[in-house]
């Protein structure tokens, strides 16, 4: 079987991945680690973690930005556009064709149970991909807490994202130095 070329192997991935997900970046992690990760083996987990935390601190939409960071990696700056491109054709496509059916049926209530339910399934892999994320990377005393209390600081102080990365960052610095804590 032939080898698609890097570039089409690129898009088709990212159409495929921007076509499944549903529920924005963090619904996109069991996926996109599935396909670039374990299928392609494009990125390690710990690569795909970093881009995903590069891609929350940078203007944009996580996934985007995550597909960008791939695909650049791949195959320089064609790559990286490529990559883009792949992620957000479906969502292209598909707002355009929705546009144009849901002022037609907005108002049927199958329609409204319909996004409940979505709702429901988005909720459910934004959790899966937490407690996997969680149990990839709090697996210390030091950074369980910095987990907890920066989920408390954005949850109950509303905290910017923004304030608790850069302070992580500062925190993995000073503290974290390879990986692993000192003392």
């Amino acid at each position: 079987m032939k080898k698609k070329p890097i570039l089409l192997d690129l898009y088709l991935t990212f159409f495929n991945i921007g076509l499944f997900t549903f529920g924005g970046g963090y619904a996109m992690l069991p996926l996109l680690t599935s396909r670039v990760v374990e299928t392609k083996k494009w990125a390690s987990t710990d690569e795909i973690l970093n881009y995903f935390a590069i891609g929350q601190c940078t203007p944009g939409i996580i996934a985007v930005n995550t597909a960008t960071f791939i695909g650049y990696k791949m195959s320089g700056i064609p790559g990286g556009i490529i990559a883009t491109l792949g992620i957000i054709s479906p969502s292209v496509i598909i707002i355009l064709v929705l546009a144009n059916l849901l002022n037609a049926v907005i108002d049927l209530e199958a329609v409204g149970h319909a996004f409940a339910g979505i709702r429901i399934a988005v909720t459910a892999l934004i959790a899966s991909s937490v407690y996997k994320l969680f149990l990839t990377n709090a697996n210390s005393i030091l950074k369980a807490s910095l987990t907890v209390l920066a989920f408390i600081a954005v949850t109950f102080f509303q905290v910017s994202p923004i304030v608790i990365t850069l302070l992580a960052a500062v925190i993995g610095i000073l503290f974290l130095k390879g990986g692993a804590e000192n003392g």
